[in-house]
């Protein structure tokens, strides 16, 4: 059960878009109980009457839509740095405080819940849910685990490494499995495994496997006896992809290189591809990059797009996700601009977000829909998203943004209108994690 601030919440004069169904209602109303659950979303013609106690919100028009989920950032790592800049040359408590304020402007760009995929720990997981700082509701896989040269070594072409201590180096199956429990131990809601090489790493190449079948299925076991805590795999190449699917992980992550074979096999496992199109589309300067990343980035571009395009044809289950930190932090919903630039429709786009990723980790029960006895993670965006996805990209666009009924951002200024105004309200308290 959720804390908020203790009113209940009605909007109305809003376009509802719920997240799961095809129905897009133009005149909508949404109410959610003292304890941010929602009692009512539909047609303003069949909404209860509004109780003078109620907060009310004038949505002037715009599209109200179930908070966004992020199934792949590192919100740890910041965007605008190095690895090198930040393993050896920040100050870790600077590093702390840096992270919280990424969780806030996460939070700030309509990203209501997210996945973190490597190098946060569970501190900041436990100190959003119970409202110490503002962010995201967080799963966390808290490290990576890799074999030596494979793609989460933090051993640089000079020799020297730079130390990350969420990177686990692992080598047969004893080790994998040692690495998974360590993993377990510090509290992750998931294990981080990769089963291929990848771009940004320079020993390998998305096109070599990681971790072996064995230890992929060793590491999967660890997870199904751990109270079923599934697996993510990065897995950018063909041969990576099949290994982690045919393992049995959960999602596979990028999946650059996927073929007919892979999608056949995530739909016949009922895993997801969370294809972080965000890498894809990130310009990248050839006189900031280490040749070697920049001549695989060239390499896998086009073959990204074209593999993920036709992954969205042939309807693959798809999560959205950016690897955030990689790619920029506070714009994550750009993700969903890249999905429809190469197929998929606005809505569906949106579902990927929403319902999908819910079902991704494991909260289809009571998030990523508008609807009733859902928690009432929701924004508000003053443009049509259905006719033109790029308007959920920037964060001015999104006028409200609220978890568990709880508002922490409402720019909408009209005095006319009788807005609740939630100036200064960052104590969120929001204990649904997902």
């Amino acid at each position: 059960m959720g804390i908020n601030d203790g009113a209940a919440l009605r909007i109305h004069n809003v376009r509802l878009i719920d997240g799961a169904s095809a129905d897009v209602l133009e005149d909508a109303v949404l109410e959610a109980n003292d304890d941010g659950w929602i009692t009512y979303a539909g047609p303003a013609a069949q909404a209860p009457e509004a109780h003078a106690h109620v907060r009310t919100i004038d949505g002037q028009g715009g599209t109200l839509l179930p908070g966004l989920f992020d199934c792949h950032t590192h919100l740890g790592v910041p965007s605008d740095r190095s690895l090198v800049e930040v393993a050896l040359l920040t100050d870790p408590v600077l590093s702390v405080l840096q992270t919280t304020e990424r969780l806030r402007r996460t939070l700030d760009a309509g990203i209501t819940s997210a996945r973190d995929l490597g190098g946060l720990p569970t501190g900041f997981r436990d100190a959003v849910a119970s409202g110490l700082i503002a962010g995201p509701r967080v799963q966390t896989s808290v490290g990576v685990i890799s074999h030596t040269g494979g793609h989460a070594d933090g051993t640089l072409p000079s020799g020297k490494n730079l130390g990350l201590d969420y990177c686990e180096i692992a080598d047969d199956v004893t080790e994998v499995r040692k690495a998974a429990r360590r993993m377990l131990r510090a509290g992750a809601d998931l294990i981080k495994i990769c089963t291929s090489g990848g771009i940004s790493s320079a020993h390998d190449d998305p096109d070599d496997q990681d971790l072996l079948d064995d230890e992929i299925a060793a590491v999967v076991d660890e997870g199904l006896r751990h109270r079923g805590r599934p697996v993510a795999a990065h897995a950018q190449g063909r041969a990576g992809i099949l290994s982690a699917i045919r393992g049995g992980v959960r999602s596979i992550e990028h999946g650059f290189g996927i073929d007919d074979e892979g999608c056949d096999l995530i739909g016949e496992k009922g895993a997801f591809l969370v294809p972080t199109l965000s890498t894809a589309f990130q310009p990248l300067d050839p006189q900031r990059t280490p040749p070697w990343r920049y001549q695989k980035k060239l390499r896998w571009i086009e073959k990204t797009k074209e593999n993920i395009a036709e992954a969205i044809a042939r309807k693959v289950n798809i999560a959205a996700g950016t690897d955030a930190g990689i790619t920029p932090h506070g714009h994550n919903a750009s993700e969903l601009s890249y999905l429809v630039q190469l197929g998929m429709s606005p809505l569906d786009a949106i579902r990927a977000a929403t319902s999908n990723s819910a079902q991704l980790l494991g909260v289809e029960d009571r998030l990523g829909t508008l609807r009733l006895g859902y928690a009432a993670d929701l924004i508000l965006c003053m443009q049509d998203p259905l006719q033109d996805i790029s308007v959920l990209s920037e964060p001015e666009n999104i006028a409200l943004v609220a978890q568990q009924g709880n508002i922490h951002k409402l720019t909408l200024t009209d005095p006319e209108q009788g807005l609740f105004r939630a100036a200064g309200q960052n104590n969120l308290h929001v204990g649904v994690r997902p």
